[in-house]
């Protein structure tokens, strides 16, 4: 028996991705890209990325509440 195993693919495509692939590709790396940054800075202020959440939460529930309210009333004259 040989001690070495030459099973799978171990090295890199010949062909670069082209296409949707490529695209698919630099989009991925873009994202990880900036989670990375947004990771970083929420570390380095902890402060201001809570206040930030916060700030969203508050703005999100309160744009939803007055879509709910406006949703429930029944002032439409249109049966």
């Amino acid at each position: 028996m040989s001690d070495e195993l030459s099973a799978g693919f171990t090295g890199r495509p010949a062909d670069p991705p082209t296409g949707v692939r490529k695209v698919a590709k630099d989009a991925r790396d873009a994202v990880v890209r900036e989670s990375t940054a947004v990771a970083a800075g929420a570390a380095e202020h902890p402060h201001t990325a809570t206040g930030i959440v916060l700030t969203i939460g508050a703005l999100a529930f309160a744009i939803g509440y007055v879509l709910g309210r406006d949703a429930g009333s029944n002032d439409s004259r249109w049966w």
